[in-house]
């Protein structure tokens, strides 16, 4: 408890909300807020649970990210893992929050309930795990993340080949973090004036990725850890640059993360995976270079192998009123999605952004009830 309370602790946080007032205080006066962007789920989810939005000035504002692996999944991958997981043989294995992800058709959840084969794992060791002990049927890993997960899944597959498993398979959906905020940042209509960069992914990638956001857009970024003094840190830094006028990578979470990464974590990626031609994200549409797919020494534990082409279904993509795609983007915020609170609620969710424990719609939800000035 030592550790967490250090973190949590209510005259430090007095501390750095004093430093952003002073530093807000000095910035230029303009009409819309200054906007920093956290890239990272688990930052967004922090920032509700503790209230932090609510502690910085009027002239500041946190926008949300696409930095949540399960938020950025399109149907079609949706639609992929269903069709495995009712292929006879088959048990597909999935991350929790993944399961409910609306598709075309319905969720893995529903499709489970319709006797379908889907099982919940905490990740590939446990799909892994699986196909060791039932050698009779294929074993599908659903593999979905950022850079952050991508090394298991390849620690995984380099395990299944050293030892001949032929029946373990993964439907990848591995996903890297500097194309999306590319994209984001050449959108004319976007203005974000700094970033909170994802600590986790920084674990294996170091801050190279983030180095383009200076060089190229001259937007500071800083690599945040996750309780409230680590954001509230974080926005000040980010503030501290913007009032100087410098734009550069910082390190906050020098405690866990390092501007190098994790070079063994980065090979294992290296020698299982490649870059794919083009990835299709859920509100960004296909990006360039964008996710990775298996490099041809691991292509007979491709998962899309074993898909056969399915006549369409006739089934009606989600809700066009569905705002997710916006809030992933940083265009809207939660409660100005018409469906929000009314027809989506974590029971019955209209798209990603309310099933994941990252989502920002989630974490609006849990964390704070929907107010008039939630809906200015």
């Amino acid at each position: 408890m030592k550790y967490v309370d250090e973190f949590r602790d209510p005259a430090l946080v007095a501390q750095l909300v004093k430093r952003i007032d002073a530093s807000a205080a000095r910035l230029p006066s303009r009409q819309q807020p200054w906007q920093l962007m956290e890239v990272c789920g688990g930052h967004t989810h922090a920032i509700f649970r503790f209230g932090l939005d609510r502690l910085l000035p009027d002239c500041v504002e946190f926008v949300h990210g696409p930095g949540c692996p399960v938020c950025v999944l399109p149907e079609t991958v949706i639609d992929q893992a269903v069709a495995l997981a009712q292929r006879p043989g088959t048990l597909l294995c999935s991350y929790g929050d993944a399961v409910r992800v609306p598709g075309t058709g319905g969720s893995l959840l529903e499709a489970r309930a319709g006797g379908a084969a889907v099982e919940v794992v905490y990740g590939p060791r446990d799909a892994l795990e699986l196909a060791r002990r039932h050698p009779d049927k294929d074993i599908v890993f659903l593999a979905i993340g950022f850079e952050t997960t991508a090394p298991a899944t390849a620690l995984a597959l380099q395990a299944a080949r050293r030892e001949g498993i032929g029946n373990f398979r993964a439907l990848c959906h591995l996903v890297l973090i500097e194309p999306p905020l590319r994209a984001l940042l050449a959108d004319p209509q976007l203005c974000l004036d700094g970033f909170i960069g994802p600590g986790h992914v920084s674990l294996v990638t170091g801050t190279r990725p983030f180095d383009f956001i200076p060089a190229q857009y001259r937007r500071p970024v800083v690599i945040s850890g996750f309780e409230p003094v680590d954001l509230l840190q974080s926005v000040w830094m980010l503030l501290r640059q913007l009032e100087q006028g410098k734009a550069c990578v910082e390190l906050q979470y020098r405690r866990v993360a390092t501007t190098s990464g994790n070079s063994a974590a980065r090979a294992a990626m290296e020698e299982v995976f490649e870059p794919a031609p083009s990835t299709e994200w859920r509100g960004l549409g296909s990006l360039p270079h964008s996710g990775l797919q298996l490099a041809p020494e691991y292509r007979a534990f491709d998962a899309a192998a074993l898909l056969e082409p399915r006549a369409a279904t006739g089934a009606e993509p989600g809700d066009p009123r569905c705002g997710c795609a916006a809030v992933l983007s940083g265009r809207m915020k939660p409660p100005h999605c018409p469906l929000f609170g009314r027809e989506c609620t974590p029971a019955t969710p209209s798209g990603p952004l309310m099933v994941s424990s990252e989502g920002a719609c989630a974490a609006w939800y849990q964390y704070r009830q929907e107010s008039a000035d939630d809906r200015r």
